[in-house]
C-alpha cells in the first residue's frame, strides 16, 4: 500500500477530502546536488497542495491529520493504462498506416488519430469506474500531529 499523509479539509458521508503536499523524491536521489529538478524542489517550485477524495469509515473532523493509501497494483495498472496504452496506440496506428503504403503525413495523422482514440477510451473507462470503491484511495488511520 502506498501511503501519504495529509490534513482533512472537508467531510462528507463516508468520504473525506484530504489536502496533501506534493513533493518529488529528489531528496532521496544520489544526483540531487547536480540536478535541476533537485534545485527546483529546494526552492519550493515543485511543491503544490493536492486535494484527494478518500473513502473513510472513521469519524473525522476538518483539521484532523490522516494517512491515506492506495494499492500498488492499482497504481501500476492505472499508470500503464494512462501512459502506455496511448503510446502503443499511437505507434500501432502509425506503423499500420506506413505498412499500408500511406504517405508520411498520413502515417503521422494516423498515429495522432490512434492517440486521440486511445485517450477517449481511457477517459471513458475512467468515468465508468470512477465510483468503484476498490479503485478509490482510503483513509488508513488518523494521526495526532501533522508535520509537513
Amino acid at each position: 500500500m502506498i501511503e501519504e499523509q495529509g490534513r482533512v479539509v472537508a467531510v462528507e458521508p463516508g468520504v473525506v477530502w484530504v489536502e496533501t503536499l506534493r513533493k518529488s523524491t529528489c531528496s532521496a536521489c544520489s544526483a540531487n546536488a547536480a540536478c535541476g529538478q533537485g534545485l527546483m524542489e529546494r526552492l519550493g517550485v515543485g511543491r503544490q497542495r493536492g486535494y484527494v477524495r478518500a473513502l473513510s469509515t472513521l469519524h473525522l473532523r476538518v483539521g484532523d491529520v490522516v494517512v491515506i493509501g492506495v494499492g500498488e497494483q492499482l497504481l501500476v495498472r492505472s499508470s500503464l493504462l494512462v501512459y502506455l496504452f496511448p503510446l502503443l496506440a499511437l505507434l500501432a496506428c502509425s506503423v499500420a498506416a506506413d505498412a499500408a503504403g500511406l504517405a508520411e503525413p498520413l502515417a503521422i495523422l494516423s498515429g495522432l488519430v490512434g492517440l486521440l482514440t486511445s485517450w477517449l477510451l481511457v477517459r471513458r473507462h475512467a468515468l465508468r469506474v470512477a465510483d468503484d470503491p476498490l479503485l478509490q484511495p482510503v483513509v488508513l488511520r488518523a494521526l495526532l500531529a501533522y508535520s509537513p
